[in-house]
């Protein structure tokens, strides 16, 4: 399985972007867990975590799959503004 590349945007399936702020360690597990922001107003939260192996899955064919996506999120590579900053 590939690793979320920290400092880079992906793409959720239902079509919103999100920024990937850092990958965090389970105390427990030692699981790999994404913590992410959306790149837009969310009035419920603005910081998501979410295990890497979730955030990177194939998900099934679903009608809610606005992007086509094979994974749950996938890494945008086209973007013209620098979220970064």
């Amino acid at each position: 399985m590939e690793e979320v590349k920290i400092g880079k945007v992906y793409r959720h399936f239902k079509g919103n972007y999100y920024f990937v702020e850092n990958v965090a360690l389970d105390s427990e597990t030692k699981e790999r867990i994404v913590v992410y922001k959306p790149i837009y107003n969310r009035m419920d939260s603005q910081i998501w975590v979410r295990c890497e192996k979730m955030f990177l899955e194939e998900i099934p064919e679903r009608p809610d799959n606005i992007t086509g996506q094979k994974h749950r999120f996938e890494l945008v590579t086209d973007l013209e503004k620098d979220f970064t900053k």
